[in-house]
């Protein structure tokens, strides 16, 4: 607890989208623990809604069996950035919604209206609970979730950088199926109706491709203090 001291430095909301491979999640993470903010992976909770459906036998072909239980299961994150965790119903899922099974159902799932709004929703109550601010990554934070973040940063690199960051994280993976299967997931992920991956009008740009893990943090560590010293 505080003790009821006011933070010295005002809460300050960063949105970080991309698509995978751009390191997002770590750079967030990264910026998060440096500045004293929380953090949100977005991703997880779509990851995790996705996770209970496959593991209730839910048909996800079908986005009108998707919707219809959308609202069931109790998703949870924790916001630490040095340790965050998601849990569904009480479980833990960290491990098993990074399988190559929830991966490839995941853009399927977020695609259903029903799903966006209600993690939207819970991404809304996440960042107004933040006391000291958060780090929310995600796809879709600046142009749907948070439009108001005080920082919005989209984070780009090529798609061969990307297939090389993921296949890296994946081990053994086939360089060339990595990179196809980003592709396809961009793809699917822009062209969806609701919320779809797409930069803000007002978000900085940062293309990774030729930045170390180091570069990028501190150049985003730089634009989060700008943001802060002008408030």
């Amino acid at each position: 607890m505080e003790n009821g001291a006011a933070p010295t430095a005002k809460p300050v909301i960063v949105a970080i989208d991309g698509p995978s491979g751009t390191g997002k999640s770590s750079t967030s993470k990264a910026v998060a623990a440096q500045l004293g903010l929380s953090y949100l992976d977005t991703g997880a909770q779509y990851r995790a809604i996705t996770w209970w459906m496959v593991h209730h036998g839910i048909d996800l072909t079908d986005p009108t069996a998707i919707a219809a239980v959308a609202g069931k299961p109790e998703i949870v994150s924790g916001t630490d950035p040095a340790a965050p965790t998601i849990t569904v119903d009480g479980v833990d899922v960290s491990a098993p919604i990074r399988t190559q099974e929830v991966t490839s159902k995941v853009s399927a799932v977020s695609a259903v209206p029903e799903v966006r709004i209600r993690i939207t929703e819970l991404q809304r109550s996440l960042a107004a609970g933040a006391e000291r601010g958060i780090v929310v990554e995600g796809r879709d934070i600046g142009t749907t979730v948070l439009p108001d973040a005080d920082l919005k940063v989209f984070l780009t690199a090529s798609p061969e950088a990307r297939a090389a960051r993921r296949s890296g994280e994946l081990k053994g993976a086939d360089l060339h199926a990595t990179r196809e299967a980003l592709i396809k997931r961009d793809a699917a992920d822009s062209s969806r109706k609701t919320s779809p991956l797409a930069k803000a009008g007002d978000a900085v740009e940062v293309d990774t491709t030729e930045l170390t893990l180091a570069q990028v943090i501190e150049c985003v560590v730089t634009l989060v203090e700008e943001k802060r010293a002008a408030k």
